[in-house]
């Protein structure tokens, strides 16, 4: 009589497929979208149609009362799309993701509980010793949306706010341009038997491409300085048609600048603050009444005349050249850069989700590390060290330093 061992020999072994482990997805992620503390910013990170999508997904979403106002969407909007709606700040800086324009008041930090995510503006080279030090002792995952990159190594929130900014300024550009704010009487472009506006545009990225489609649409003329010439040579071939460019000299741009009925300001420093290129003796020689609009106040600009204004007060006049110098130029048109910022974070909201929690995106994507500044123990260090292989003091410049 063969033995059980014999007969199962015999006929073969078939082995059953082992089946894979799947993770059980836990529906409790919250995120809140706080009111901005500053009456100068009125956009919102996520609109209510994308509230809508991540509560389907079974994603928590806490909406301070009023936080969409500016942008016009109501309380109403949020809660119909499935939000709760509060009047506690507290309550909203308690979810477990907080995203938010700027970067919060030291007030606002103090809410957020330990471990938690922040996504916003952090612009930590301002923040003081007290900021730094509180997200690190509360151990918070802080993703600067400026510095946030895509899977391709491109930064969307910059590049999606630098293209409606260059579409806003030229829009600015005629308005100050008008006789009823005592600017120089011009139409945008010109019309028949009249010459067209003079424009002239320092820098040639995002900023200068939409603001160059704008001018070029609305007739004007535009010349377009920049040192690097392969920005110059992508600018022209995006536009489709030959246009005036030239390096950045001295010579040129103040010809140029003696000329021009508005300049745009869109040089940005890859590092640091930018290096000012048009000087006020440049700006003294201007045609009187010249609008210049400085789009990189915000790293320190490129016009030796402009300091930061705002949208209660935009304007000042220097030489009688008119001085428009927002930093947050996008805010202006709070709906069209909500709906914007919302297309780029609903996805990685969901995808955030799915993994389990912002430690678990930056343990999965090199792209969204790039945008984090985090506290944690070594063992993360290791980790992400092993998985992307980076030194521990590479790791330590990407995180902070380069801030």
């Amino acid at each position: 009589m063969p033995s059980e061992i014999d007969q199962l020999t015999a006929v073969g072994l078939i082995p059953k497929e082992s089946p894979a482990k799947v993770r059980k997805w836990d529906h409790s992620l919250v995120i809140g979208l706080p009111k901005e503390a500053s009456s100068q910013e009125k956009r919102i990170v996520i609109t209510p149609e994308s509230v809508g999508l991540l509560t389907n997904n079974g994603i928590s979403v806490v909406v301070e009362a009023g936080a969409g106002l500016h942008s016009k969407f109501s309380d109403q909007d949020f809660s119909d799309a499935g939000a709760k709606v509060t009047n506690s700040k507290k309550e909203v800086f308690e979810s477990q993701v907080v995203l938010k324009i700027d970067p919060p008041t030291e007030e606002e930090l103090g809410y957020m509980g330990t471990g938690s995510c922040l996504i916003s503006a952090l612009q930590l080279e301002r923040q003081s010793q007290d900021f730094i030090q509180t997200l690190n002792q509360k151990k918070i995952t802080a993703v600067a949306f400026e510095y946030l990159e895509d899977k391709v190594g491109g930064m969307p929130v910059v590049r999606a706010m630098s293209e409606i900014a260059g579409s806003t300024v030229m829009l600015i550009a005629a308005e100050y341009l008008s006789s009823e704010n005592n600017g120089k009487g011009l139409i945008m472009g010109g019309v028949t038997g009249v010459p067209p506006t003079q424009v002239v545009i320092i820098g040639a990225g995002t900023v200068a491409e939409y603001a160059a489609r704008t001018a070029l649409g609305l007739g004007a003329n535009i010349k377009v300085f920049d040192n690097h010439i392969y920005k110059l040579r992508r600018l022209k071939q995006l536009l489709g048609q030959q246009i005036y460019t030239s390096t950045i000299d001295n010579f040129s741009l103040t010809q140029a600048l003696s000329e021009a009925d508005v300049v745009i300001g869109a040089l940005r420093a890859e590092k640091g603050r930018n290096k000012i290129v048009v000087s006020e003796e440049m700006v003294a020689n201007m045609i009187h009444g010249s609008i210049i609009i400085d789009v990189a106040i915000d790293q320190g600009g490129c016009i030796e005349t402009g300091r930061v204004t705002t949208h209660d007060d935009p304007v000042f006049r220097t030489h009688d050249i008119i001085h428009y110098c927002v930093p947050n130029i996008a805010s202006r048109v709070a709906r069209t850069a909500s709906y914007s910022l919302s297309n780029i974070f609903t996805p990685i909201i969901l995808q955030m989700a799915d993994l389990g929690g912002a430690e678990e995106m930056i343990f999965n994507y090199k792209w969204f590390l790039r945008g984090v500044y985090t506290y944690r123990g070594s063992l993360t260090n290791a980790y992400l060290g092993r998985k992307f292989g980076i030194s521990h003091k590479e790791l330590q410049l990407l995180l902070a330093a380069r801030y």
